[in-house]
């Protein structure tokens, strides 16, 4: 299964080094970074990221309190169809 998150951010830079910051938080919900995307011309703007989820339960925690701190991010779960 996989998460599917997008948010939008004012600054690229500031945005990476806070989510790399949050490692740890992600491991721990259960959370496998496998990709991220933003657009290739902007610096600003959504950004989107994959994740492998081995706990689904875990992850939906993680997504609502991230979504709680006042963050525009959006999530799906997805499969394999």
């Amino acid at each position: 299964m996989q998460l599917l998150t997008q948010t939008t951010v004012g600054d690229f830079a500031s945005f990476k080094s806070a989510f790399d910051a949050e490692a740890e938080k992600r491991m721990n919900a259960g959370l496998t970074l496998m990709q991220m995307w933003r657009d290739a011309d902007d610096d600003a703007g959504a950004v989107l990221c994959l994740f492998d989820v081995n706990d689904r339960s875990k992850a939906e925690a993680w997504l609502n309190a991230e979504t709680q701190t006042g963050s525009a991010m959006t999530g799906r779960f997805l499969k394999t169809a």
